[in-house]
């Protein structure tokens, strides 16, 4: 009985996965497939002869809008936007989350709570303020000013992370470093670092899935030359043209999914574990 009820586990688990997979095969298969072959078949039906144009064109020639430059600088955009932004995201995070836990301070409590509360902030709630305050500084509608935005709404996550992985660490290992003259960069770089792989693999990947993949920011934010991916892939997929090119659509789509789909697949096994790493304690 057991065996069976195993297989029966297992089975469910395939057809979940074929169910969650079914839209990612199909994006797959029309963007290799020339519109002859999209007219002819069905969404289902494996292409007769492969055919990379689809991706070419996407890449470089598509029209988004009035511009037929394909997808390629709206690309190159998210890439300058997101590598700053993960890794300042990142580094503060990891800086409030050992303030927070190793040295406590007079409403540190307090002050993690408000900070968790910016959490639970919906995005369109701070689109007014962080709109005004971007031109106040003078970086609206630019990259820097994308970087801004992603920074500041993702260190409440961050935080949190990093917070709860180091409540876990215990606290005789910082104050035995005290005593031997050890100080806050020293035991953070020496000590802390060293020992927070496993969280700082979670927040990069959490980080960078969030800000590749967000649309109102970059809607909202950008213009002209500081588009990211997200905002150029809608403004590919709702141009209108005389034919209505499905393998073109489809393969911006995945051009544009490519990074993430990457990330999840070589580093999913360390998100994993990093979540379950500081899961004890906190």
């Amino acid at each position: 009985m057991p065996k069976f009820w195993r297989g029966a586990l297992y089975a469910a688990l395939l057809v979940a996965a074929l169910y969650y997979l079914l839209p990612l095969y199909v994006m797959v298969v029309t963007s290799l497939k020339t519109m002859d072959q999209i007219r002819a078949g069905n969404l289902l039906s494996l292409p007769t002869s492969i055919s990379f144009e689809a991706w070419g064109k996407a890449w470089s020639s598509a029209c988004t809008g009035v511009d037929c430059g394909g997808l390629q600088p709206f690309f190159w955009n998210s890439v300058r936007m997101v590598i700053p932004a993960v890794l300042i995201s990142t580094t503060l995070g990891a800086l409030n989350g050992y303030v927070l836990s190793k040295w406590r301070f007079r409403g540190s409590e307090l002050t993690f709570a408000l900070i968790l509360f910016g959490v639970f902030i919906p995005f369109q709630v701070v689109l007014l303020p962080m709109a005004q305050t971007l031109g106040w500084f003078g970086i609206a509608n630019s990259i820097a000013g994308l970087v801004t935005v992603h920074v500041i709404y993702g260190l409440a996550s961050t935080t949190l992370f990093f917070r709860n992985y180091y409540v876990s660490i215990p606290d005789e290992l910082i104050k035995a470093a005290r005593l031997d003259g050890a100080g806050f960069w020293r035991i953070f770089l020496r000590i802390i670092i060293p020992m927070s792989t496993p969280i700082i693999m979670v927040v990069l990947i959490w980080q960078f899935t969030q800000i590749w993949n967000d649309f109102l920011f970059g809607v909202v934010f950008s213009a002209g030359d500081s588009k990211p991916i997200t905002v150029g892939l809608n403004n590919l997929a709702n141009t209108s043209t005389s034919v209505k090119e499905y393998n073109v659509d489809m393969s911006a789509a995945l051009i544009a999914a490519l990074p993430t789909i990457l990330v999840y697949v070589f580093a999913g096994k360390y998100f994993v574990r990093g979540l379950t790493a500081g899961a004890v304690k906190g």
